[in-house]
């Protein structure tokens, strides 16, 4: 398992949730709400400094039969202005099959309804997405996900 901070990104159209690793891999944290649209890379890119990250994990939304819309062609758009700002090596487009109703389910759980669950699910899906990477990383000892600088 590789050491460093880790961020979690799942891009919606309206907002973009952030989640972020502890430095060992282990365990992923819900960490910010960002407003999709000008200077959404820029403040993702901050994060990322901020938190001396060594890779960001981008959610890639897919089909259950694991086919690609156009979600996903967006997805892979954004990915790519985003590894256009960090090294391109440092951005990785990982499956995110249901994080959002993962994120849902575990928030109502809580008793969070309304706004307030609103205000969260994004980086909790985020969250959620970066562990699976983390857990899978963990579990074949490669890094999880499609580098979105490679051809």
């Amino acid at each position: 398992m590789r050491i460093g901070v880790r961020l979690g990104v799942d891009v919606g159209t309206v907002r973009i949730g952030i989640a972020r690793s502890d430095p060992g891999g282990i365990l992923a944290s819900p960490l910010e709400t960002v407003q999709r649209g000008k200077g959404d890379l820029q403040r993702i890119a901050e994060i990322f400094a901020e938190y001396e990250a060594i890779e960001v994990v981008v959610g890639l939304p897919t089909s259950l039969s694991g086919r690609e819309g156009p979600a996903a062609a967006a997805v892979r758009d954004f990915a790519a202005g985003l590894a256009g700002r960090l090294l391109p090596e440092a951005v990785r487009l990982y499956d995110e099959r249901l994080t959002t109703v993962t994120a849902e389910i575990g928030l109502r759980e809580r008793g969070l309804r309304g706004q307030a669950r609103r205000k969260v699910v994004d980086q909790t899906a985020a969250a959620v997405l970066l562990q699976a990477a983390l857990d899978r990383e963990r579990s074949t000892g490669r890094p999880a996900g499609e580098i979105v600088g490679r051809p």
